[in-house]
């Protein structure tokens, strides 16, 4: 991305502008913050700004009153609203008065910021002829949960749980979690995955992958013999250490694949995130999600 795409955010909400500013700017956007629609025109007045994301129902000037302001102060700069769902009525009227779309609280912070992508390039049109590369679209590497491979698996379900709990959730805005941890090894190299579903295999007991046992032995593997294993098996499993359980790293592409062998790639690997390299070091994942809003995206903006 050659320019930082400037965003205005307006809301009432302290706590929604103080996070959404910090994960847009996570994101690469340039976010400034407005209180309520008065703030905002004063500050579309000292700054231009690409696209505006407007609460409707705020003290003092609303969502309309501030949208027409914005269209009549600045055309070209486009607006998306923000409502409740009781309030999807008043949003599709803001359509009418030249907002570029609307989002329903609490809305996804990858789907805002496909919107806001969408917004800036219906405008900009440079933007649409030039197809974006795996390294435009992934998750950067410093974001993501890591952990050493000699960590104990506790170690590693602390962490993972620890970015889940500083996830941006409000009625306004919410962010999702990776749900997977990715493992290094003492070079700083990345050697595996840690996911969810790999703490699930670690948990299960090892007969459930041997061979049937004999109808004698089979009561003890029957399923009414097991409380409390799970509590057991999970106490057992803290203990272990993550290249034990972990599995192979993802298939990696460079950053400036394009993103149809991308695709490619997800579907004949079965798999849910891939490793974007820069040479050989790893800078960012690129999960489905990513590819999802991105397809969302192309569609939306030839409408």
């Amino acid at each position: 991305m050659d320019k930082k795409i400037k965003v205005l955010m307006v809301d009432d909400e302290a706590q929604f502008r103080a996070t959404t500013s910090r994960i847009l700017a996570k994101k690469g956007f340039e976010t400034t913050m407005a209180a309520d629609g008065e703030e905002a025109i004063r500050l579309l007045k000292e700054s231009p700004q690409d696209v505006v994301v407007l609460d409707i129902k705020m003290p003092g000037m609303d969502g309309h009153e501030a949208l027409e302001k914005i269209k009549k102060l600045a055309p070209d700069t486009q607006v998306i609203m923000l409502t409740g769902h009781g309030g999807l009525e008043s949003a599709k009227e803001s359509l009418k008065q030249g907002a570029y779309d609307y989002l329903t609280k609490p809305c996804d912070i990858d789907l805002l910021a496909t919107k806001i992508n969408s917004a800036f390039e219906s405008i900009h049109g440079k933007r649409d002829r030039e197809e974006k590369k795996a390294g435009d679209i992934m998750i950067h590497v410093e974001e993501y949960t890591r952990v050493d491979m000699d960590a104990t698996v506790k170690e590693a379900i602390i962490k993972l749980k620890a970015s889940f709990e500083c996830l941006a959730s409000t009625n306004r805005v919410m962010e999702t979690g990776h749900r997977s941890i990715l493992v290094f090894d003492h070079r700083g190299e990345l050697a595996g995955i840690l996911s969810i579903v790999d703490l699930l295999e670690g948990i299960r007991p090892a007969y459930l992958s041997a061979p049937k046992p004999s109808m004698a032995d089979s009561m003890q593997y029957s399923t009414m013999f097991w409380t409390g294993l799970f509590t057991q098996r999970t106490l057992a499993l803290g203990k272990r250490k993550v290249r034990e359980i972990m599995s192979e790293s993802p298939p990696m592409v460079q950053d400036d694949a394009n993103l149809m062998e991308v695709a490619e790639l997800m579907f004949r690997e079965k798999a849910r995130r891939i490793a974007v390299m820069q040479q050989k070091k790893i800078v960012g994942i690129l999960r489905e999600q990513e590819l999802f809003f991105e397809i969302s995206n192309i569609l939306q903006s030839t409408t």
